[in-house]
């Protein structure tokens, strides 16, 4: 199918690829600009990311942090949205290739994220997701919950123990968090919810191959997060490299010293994220995550009518790159805006200015750490200053009311309303399709023969 959208339209088009924090606030920076706004998304909706380990631990539903983006754009009559991947963009003719169309453009803005990093093991992805999309948070889920349902029908200790055991990798904002409400789930949510074992017994370990969690805040921050998670029975394994992950666990192993195994079902991985894949097609300069590295106004060297922002670009900033987080992103995003309209008028365009707004990380029920320039907060406070400033972020009045209405409840009741499990499974970990290394059998296969070779249990 060819470009055949408004072909009497004849104003610059610009071509915004993602609905992320980046993609969506340079459109609806650009709503009063006589330009045609395009965006390109894969999915329908925008994700408010920092929340999705609040669906993988079953705080929340999915619905309470996406919004469809078309309702966000709506109103905005100069931006139309398209449903689709992109697969390819060429420079050379301004054209973007996408899996049902292709697109022509005056300006392109990327804005396409980030994925999954496992650092040349992709096999790992199997049996530790992690948290990029809708779809990651609620197989989290799942296999959060199934884990405590299969441990309550199973006999054996070692297997039942294995099913108990949730290990986390990486010690970064996303794993600390994790672990913290993992932590939280199985010691207050779910603990007079079964009869046959104690959720609260359930151990969640998180690994972190460097020296200390949350390297990149203060020291004492970093210190107080991990006192913080302790409390909340997290155990921290420190100064570890994963070596394998497979269906019967996690192998970690210090330098120089013998592997060990940690036997479990549920793993999450939160080590490390890359660009997405179509950054490679643009043929420009990449960093080592495949980010495009741009220029002081957010262009791409060369090329004045395109630009990056976003998790996906490659910002110096005080001698290293700026962090993939929502207000980088944003602010990313209005300077493109901007800028695209002073290169339409032959102006040079304006170079991007970080306001650093500070960094937080939550870690349980009424636990956090925060920094904002000299303010420093731990525990509770800092916990109620990381509800205002997410649910500030949120996109849509009800989403907000939503979510504070169960971050309440769940605060009040120690309830989750969110505890649905989905896909017609009964076995915890990898889907029984997952390969596997070495030739290992999936923990569900083995489990399924079991029970096929095992003589008939009297349930009454």
């Amino acid at each position: 199918m060819s470009d055949t959208a408004h072909p009497e339209d004849h104003r610059p088009h610009v071509v915004i690829l993602g609905g992320g924090f980046a993609g969506l606030t340079c459109a609806q920076s650009l709503a009063r600009a006589d330009v045609r706004v395009t965006l390109v998304d894969r999915t329908n909706h925008h994700l408010f990311q920092p929340l999705l380990y609040q669906v993988a631990t079953a705080g929340l539903s999915p619905a309470e942090i996406a919004a469809p983006i078309r309702s966000v754009l709506s109103q905005q009559r100069n931006a139309m949205v398209i449903l689709d991947e992109v697969l390819r963009i060429d420079l050379k003719t301004n054209t973007l290739f996408l899996r049902e169309q292709t697109l022509s453009f005056d300006y392109v803005v990327v804005a396409v994220g980030a994925v999954n990093n496992y650092f040349g093991k992709e096999a790992w992805a199997e049996y530790a997701p992690g948290m990029k999309t809708l779809d990651d948070a609620v197989e989290l889920r799942r296999r959060v919950l199934l884990a405590f349902e299969e441990a309550e029908r199973e006999t054996d200790e070692a297997q039942r123990a294995a099913l108990l055991t949730m290990v986390v990798i990486g010690g970064g904002p996303t794993g600390v968090e994790m672990a913290g409400a993992l932590a939280d789930l199985s010691r207050t949510v779910l603990a007079k919810d079964f009869r046959r074992i104690d959720p609260a017994k359930a151990r969640v370990l998180l690994v972190e191959g460097g020296e200390r969690v949350l390297s990149s805040f203060p020291e004492h921050l970093s210190e107080s997060a991990a006192t913080q998670l302790r409390e909340l029975g997290v155990e921290i394994v420190l100064g570890e490299r994963v070596t394998r992950i497979d269906a019967r666990g996690v192998t970690v192993a210090k330098s120089g010293q013998k592997e060990r195994l940690i036997p479990s079902r549920t793993v999450v991985w939160g080590a490390g994220v890359k660009a997405s894949p179509v950054t490679a097609t643009l043929g420009v300069p990449l960093d080592r995550g495949g980010r495009v590295i741009v220029e002081r106004d957010l262009s791409v060297a060369s090329h004045p009518h395109v630009f990056a922002i976003g998790d996906c670009a490659h910002f110096a900033h005080d001698g290293a790159p700026l962090p993939g987080l929502s207000p980088v992103a944003m602010q990313m995003a209005r300077t493109v805006a901007e800028n695209i309209l002073r290169v339409r008028e032959g102006l040079p365009g304006k170079h991007f200015r970080y306001k650093d707004k500070g960094a937080m990380a939550t870690i349980g029920r009424s636990r956090a750490v925060a920094k904002s320039g000299p303010m420093e907060l731990t525990g509770f406070v800092a916990w109620l200053a990381w509800i205002f400033v997410h649910l500030w972020f949120l996109v849509g009045f009800r989403n907000r009311f939503v979510v504070f209405f169960n971050w309440a409840y769940s605060y009040m009741a120690y309830g989750r309303g969110a505890r649905i499990i989905t896909g017609q499974r009964f076995d915890a970990g990898a889907p029984s399709h997952a390969s596997t290394q070495d030739g290992d059998m999936p923990a569900s296969s083995m489990r399924a023969q079991q029970v096929a070779s095992a003589p008939p249990t009297d349930l009454h």
